[in-house]
């Protein structure tokens, strides 16, 4: 495994889970800059090391993901041993996660949307959530005491579906792309990939078009999607945003 800022005992308020370092940073970067804002504290765990990617190594996209992990200001970053391109959904799985939150206790995790084209996303979306499950039971002894986040929510930016909300990031969106952009080994260009990946003269055009999306959709300049599959709980009417005409 590897760490970044790893505090003994220490909680958090929001902790995203993802397969791959950097699926955080496109996905919902902006949300964590944002939440650390308003200071609550933020963690990232990804679930792989990056062995099997097209570009780069494991020891680089470590060291880029603590690079990412400064700029997005989380206070806390770990890289699990799965296999990469192959996170199955599995007890001794679910129980690596089970580890983690009961370690950091969230009261939010943020999850990958539950269908994708790559399937370590959308089986990293079920193995998080029934962990999170696990997590809670009183007579499962992992050496600490249980806990069950209070929210799930699933970050799908890269989604076709009709968001739940969206986050304003608007001020934060330059951090956001630099947080991807420390990914240097998967996003200059280089010959390896380079059917497969959007050149590094787009990325920063597509990133912002899609953000520009979803924030139109709520009203402001650049957001973030999310889904929840609760329905919402409203205490004042007069209070809702986002105006309808």
């Amino acid at each position: 495994m590897s760490f970044f800022g790893v505090i003994s005992g220490m909680n958090c308020d929001i902790l995203a889970i993802a397969a791959h370092r950097d699926d955080v940073e496109q996905t919902c970067g902006g949300t964590l800059l944002k939440m650390r804002s308003l200071g609550q504290k933020t963690a990232i765990l990804d679930l792989t090391q990056g062995e099997a990617g097209t570009r780069g190594s494991a020891a680089e996209r470590a060291a880029e993901a603590a690079e990412a992990a400064k700029i997005l200001g989380v206070s806390w970053r770990e890289a699990l041993d799965l296999p990469d391109g192959c996170v199955e959904n599995t007890y001794e799985n679910r129980l690596k996660i089970v580890r983690v939150l009961r370690q950091l206790r969230p009261r939010v995790v943020i999850l990958p949307y539950w269908t994708g084209r790559h399937p370590d996303h959308y089986t990293t979306s079920t193995l998080g959530y029934e962990a999170c499950f696990l997590s809670g039971l009183r007579k499962l002894d992992t050496g600490s005491a249980p806990h069950r986040p209070f929210k799930i929510l699933y970050a799908s930016l890269y989604a076709d579906v009709r968001p739940s909300f969206v986050v304003d990031v608007s001020p934060f969106i330059e951090q956001r792309h630099a947080s991807l952009m420390a990914y240097s080994s998967q996003y200059a260009n280089q010959s390896a990939g380079s059917g497969l990946f959007v050149p590094e003269e787009e990325i920063r055009e597509r990133t912002f078009a899609m953000a520009r999306h979803y924030g139109l959709l709520g009203g402001v300049r650049y957001a973030e999607p999310f889904v929840q599959k609760e329905v919402g709980l409203v205490d004042d009417l007069t209070m809702l945003p986002v105006q309808s005409m």
